[in-house]
């Protein structure tokens, strides 16, 4: 059986603080995408060749673009940013700017999907703060039943394996951080 080729991806992990809860943004995946239907994810997509050239207000921090340049360059670095910023505005309705500031993004893990699958992902996983984005929280027709979710919380069925995966390794990450 040949491989199925990977496209590059972004996907964003948009965190809020609502007293004591942490909580993530999360998206049904619309009963007709080909790509996990139904699945509870958080927004993002394939990286477009536009996301190499679009403008962004600024860029991504140099620890970031370090981490994201290990095994890829700069350009992709910028181009996933950009993504993960664009996906999040098409499928939510929530800005980190126009262009958007890659500056804040934090980048947490990438998850690659299996080679058996027809279609493939190398998805890296962004995060940023809730109080950084502007414009109002909308359904699309990529992502349904958009909300919030307590991060404490025990995860429904219809959570994908790397979205579950992913919510594991944001706890640790915001169990690492210092404090302020």
């Amino acid at each position: 059986m040949t491989e199925s080729p990977m496209r590059n991806a972004a996907t964003l992990i948009l965190l809020r603080q609502t007293g004591g809860e942490r909580q993530v943004l999360l998206g049904r995946r619309a009963a007709g995408h080909r790509f996990m239907p139904h699945l509870l994810v958080f927004p993002g997509g394939a990286v477009d060749g536009e996301d190499f050239t679009a403008p962004i207000a600024a860029p991504l921090r140099p620890e970031v673009s370090a981490r994201l340049q290990r095994g890829g360059d700069a350009a992709l670095a910028t181009a996933l940013g950009h993504a993960a910023a664009r996906e999040l505005l098409e499928e939510t309705g929530l800005s980190l700017g126009t262009p958007p500031r890659l500056d804040l993004l934090d980048y947490l893990c990438r998850a690659e999907t299996p080679p058996d699958m027809p279609i493939r992902f190398n998805a890296r996983f962004f995060i940023a703060d809730a109080a950084h984005v502007t414009g109002t929280l909308t359904d699309s027709r990529e992502m349904e039943d958009l909300s919030w979710h307590d991060l404490e919380a025990v995860w429904p069925d219809t959570l994908s394996i790397p979205t579950r995966a992913a919510l594991e390794l944001l706890k640790d990450w915001l169990d690492s951080k210092p404090p302020g």
